[in-house]
């Protein structure tokens, strides 16, 4: 992008939802695949770089 370019913020809030909801898709199936392989929730949770408690919050729920 060019300076002074004019940007609508609402497309790069936009974009933002969609990243983020992707990262969420993701995220979700890769922690149920790791659970059904048998990792722990400390083991995801250093990988996610959170805690065992916030990852098993998040998605105990789904198992």
């Amino acid at each position: 992008m060019k300076e002074g370019t004019p940007v609508d913020p609402a497309t790069g809030l936009i974009a933002v939802a969609a990243l983020r909801k992707l990262a969420d898709h993701l995220e979700s199936l890769h922690v149920r695949t790791a659970r059904e392989q048998g990792r722990s929730w400390q083991e995801i949770a250093d990988h996610l770089g959170v805690t065992r408690q916030a990852v098993h919050q998040k998605h105990a729920h789904r198992e």
